[in-house]
Formats: C-alpha cells, structure tokens, sequence
C-alpha cells in the first residue's frame, strides 16, 4: 500500500504508519500549492494524509482510494467530497479536544478575572485596582455553560467545566443520540454523553443561549451552520454574557455579534476564528475591551502531528482490513 503525505513527517512517525500494515510504503513532502501536491501523487497512490485535496487529484490519481484531512473540519474540501462521494475522507477530529478546550476555558477565564484588562493596564504602566473594577471580577463555579455542538471539543470543553463546577448544556443535531462514535483517547471527552444537565436541537438555539452564561460555539460549518448564530440568537443570550467561537467564523453573523458587543449587550466574546481571515486591519474587533482574540491557534500544540498519526495509523489498519474507518465524513452533513 502506498501513502503519500503532503506534510514531512519525522522518522519515528513515518516508521510507525509504514509499520502499521506490512507492505506499507510512505512518501512525504511539504506541499505548499497543489502543483506540490500533483508532483507528490505522480504515479499513483493509495492513501493520502495532508490538510490540501485539490479539486481535480482523483482525475490525476485514479488509484486513490482514502483521504486522511489533518484537520478536524472538512469544508475546505467539501466541493470535492460531493464530487467523489465513493472515496472516503476521515478528518483529525479528536486530536485537538485537549488543546482547544484549555483554550476555551483558558478565554473563559481570563475573562471572568478580567485578565484581558489587566495586560492592556500593564502594557500602560497603571496599577488598576479601582473597587467598581474589582466588584466586575466573578467565579465560572455555579456559572452555566452553553456547549453549541456537542463534538469532541465539546465534550472534553464541558467535562473541564464540570470539573470546575459549572453547569453544563449542549446543542447537537441529534440530541437523542448521546453516544461519541468518533476517536477520543481514553480519559478524555465525554464518550457516552452523560455530562450535559440538558440537550438541545438546532431549532432550541436561542433557548440553550438564554440560559448560558458563557457559551461555546464549536460547530463545523455547514450549509446548515452557515450564522447559525444570527441576529436573533444573539438578541436571546444573557446581558453580560460570554461566548467563545473556535469553529468557523460564518457559523455566526460576525456585524450581529459587533453590534451586540459594541452596546453591551452581551458581555464579551473570545474569537479564534472570523468571517474573513487574516482579520482585516481595519476590524473593530482588535481594539475592543471586551473582546479577547488570536489568530485561528487554539488547535496548536506541540504535539499535534504525534496525535494525528496515532489517529491515521489506527485508521490505517481498519482500512486494511475493512473496518469501519474513524471520523469519516457524511457528505450530506459535510462532517
């Protein structure tokens, strides 16, 4: 079987994908444009490991027969999975549940202690310890919070905010299906659901919202996602609320939420992602107080590339004895 990888992979991590499946093969490089990745796939291939799918690669490797994404979203190849929906793509959903959950609570919590303000106070030299200022300072135990997609991400973001005592509700599509089919390490996540105090579906959005004081927003998107967090939803949350987005900028209506936050109508909001990225200079969103932002890196983590292999490899092996394969997409869903 050969694999090509469209990202270089150490020699430990490349000796345990080609040690998976005997008779495996490997060859990596780093791809930077899709003229890489054809020169990569010359000669054909089995399998394929990387974040870039070009629209046309089946037209140009006829063999393959597997896409393993990199990435825990598939939108950026979602026009390719509808055009060769019998090729199958699993993405590395999964493997960032640790690190983008500390993120979250990590947001959640620099806003809670107003930490966000202290850095900009020492950036400016001035010992901010005002008693209105200490009197807006609170705890996240007893607080609730709204996960809005109950993914891997989410599940380990509500058992890190069980543990600190928060109160937990979810929204998923299916809220009657509790169970996580998809990888979760041990230790980790909430595989059998049990966490939430209560579910949600789609159409209960701005119900989940006026009950949360803090909010997490972890949906893929979809067609079905697209500002699934709208004017609306956004006039549903609680005055003085928090919400963290690290799905996908569109899933919420990017003016709806500046407007809100402008006029206090919501407390603040922590932005790993936005509509249009890089973030465009001119946004007001880099100069407000209440908003905490970073540039699409709560995913990143030293070890990112050891957990994606452990994944692929794992993957690997159902593929070569036709096991169901972990985290593969539904092209109707897109996820």
């Amino acid at each position: 079987m050969k694999v090509v990888a469209t990202v270089p992979l150490a020699p430990p991590l490349r000796d345990a994908v080609e040690r998976a499946v005997p008779g495996t093969t490997v060859v990596e490089r780093a791809c930077r444009s899709n003229e890489d990745v054809y020169a990569l796939v010359e000669g054909g291939c089995d399998v394929m490991l990387g974040f870039r799918v070009p629209d046309d690669l089946k037209q140009r490797t006829p063999s393959l027969r597997w896409i393993q994404l990199l990435s825990a979203g598939a939108d950026h190849v979602g026009s390719w999975i509808s055009k060769n929906a019998d090729t199958p793509v699993t993405t590395s959903s999964g493997i960032h549940a640790t690190p983008i959950s500390e993120y979250t609570i990590a947001s959640m919590l620099a806003y809670a202690h107003r930490l966000h303000i202290m850095i900009r106070a020492q950036l400016r030299h001035e010992w901010h310890r005002r008693g209105g200022f200490m009197d807006t300072i609170e705890e996240l135990r007893g607080k609730t919070l709204g996960v809005i997609g109950y993914g891997s991400i989410g599940r380990e973001t509500a058992r890190l905010a069980e543990a600190m005592g928060m109160r937990v509700l979810a929204l998923k599509r299916k809220p009657g299906d509790r169970r996580d089919e998809g990888w979760c390490p041990a230790g980790l996540g909430d595989p059998e659901g049990k966490i939430p105090e209560k579910y949600f579906g789609p159409d209960d959005c701005e119900a989940i919202l006026r009950d949360s004081d803090y909010v997490t927003v972890t949906l893929p998107l979809t067609s079905s996602t697209r500002k699934f967090i709208g004017r609306k939803e956004i006039a549903a949350m609680k005055p003085g609320a928090y919400i963290v987005n690290i799905g996908r900028g569109e899933v919420i209506d990017e003016q709806a939420m500046i407007e809100a936050l402008r006029a206090g109508k919501i407390g603040g909001a922590g932005l790993d992602v936005f509509v249009h990225e890089p973030l465009e200079a001119s946004s007001p969103l880099w100069d407000m107080e209440n908003v905490i932002l970073t540039p699409h890196m709560s995913g990143a983590n030293r070890g990112y590339m050891e957990k994606a292999c452990e994944l692929f490899v794992e993957n690997l092996r159902r593929f070569s004895s036709g096991k169901e394969l972990l985290n593969r997409v539904d092209p109707e869903h897109g996820y």
